[in-house]
């Protein structure tokens, strides 16, 4: 995964980007009707159930927008919500508020359904070795705060994009000539540009399997829509060499079945593609 100075500079991104996106010349709405000296206060509400994230990441939005703004915190991301939960207060600048609204609410909503899906997929996979990984799946120019979600539901970080991991897939190993040839100079290539990158490689079958096991300095197999019958047999073949990863169609169905293979992560892109925002609303109080 990338730096911590890295994460929250993307996360610095996101805000600006969002807010250049949002605001334009200003918001016209609030200028038009509230005085810029007047002051307010909104509540966060929950009209939903599960797990709550984004108050981390809504509070740098506030502070980006309103140094000044207040946050007053009562429910903390990663805990459990329900209809008529109150998140936070923010209090200050009225139109500061606004301004920030929209962005709050849209980051907070999303993130928070994700973070509702992870643990859902945790649960299952309790009381085996399993871990549960998102994938580069992800909202274009929102991937920082999803995976940042992903955390917060109590799942894993996959890498963060292409520049921090090596990911041989099959058309990877394809256009490489076969897996041998991809790796073989995916380790050059490392070694000329002095670059430690850990190195996954997926296989397609268990012939694929042993073919990479054949390799040395591989960090991680990925078993890309094995049954289960060959995903046991794949987990054995691979031991100790290197870790194991199940990925490919799994569902809340399947997830436990797969963990009871044996294998050590499992990639899901449904945690991040597949979910229905959290309905929150950031409501003035009188």
């Amino acid at each position: 995964m990338i730096s911590e100075i890295q994460f929250q500079n993307e996360l610095q991104l996101i805000i600006q980007n969002a807010l250049r996106e949002d605001l334009g010349d200003g918001d016209h709405s609030s200028l038009a009707c509230i005085p810029n000296s007047a002051q307010g206060k909104a509540k966060l509400l929950v009209k939903d159930t599960g797990i709550i994230a984004g108050v981390a990441f809504a509070k740098m939005i506030f502070e980006y927008v309103d140094p000044k703004l207040n946050i007053e915190t009562y429910i903390n991301d990663g805990e459990e919500v329900t209809n008529g939960d109150v998140v936070f207060v923010v209090s200050g600048n009225s139109q500061s508020i606004l301004k920030a609204e929209r962005l709050v609410l849209n980051s907070m909503q999303r993130m928070s359904a994700i973070a509702t899906k992870t643990k859902s997929y945790v649960d299952l996979l309790k009381g085996t070795q399993t871990k549960i990984l998102d994938t580069r799946k992800t909202t274009p120019g929102f991937r920082a705060c999803e995976k940042w979600a992903v955390k917060i539901g109590g799942g894993e970080n996959h890498r963060f994009a292409l520049y921090d991991m090596i990911m041989l897939k099959d058309n990877h190993n394809d256009f490489a000539g076969g897996i041998t040839n991809a790796i073989n100079k995916t380790k050059e290539y490392l070694k000329q540009n002095n670059k430690d990158l850990k190195i996954i490689v997926e296989a397609r079958d268990l012939d694929e399997v042993k073919e990479i096991l054949s390799n040395e300095g591989i960090h991680r197999i990925l078993l890309d829509n094995f049954n289960f019958d060959d995903t046991k047999l794949a987990v054995a073949l691979i031991g100790n060499n290197c870790q194991s990863e199940s990925s490919g169609n799994i569902n809340e169905n399947t997830i436990r079945k797969y963990a009871e293979c044996g294998v050590n992560y499992i990639s899901s892109g449904a945690l991040t593609h597949s979910v229905y925002n959290m309905d929150l609303s950031l409501k003035a109080i009188e």
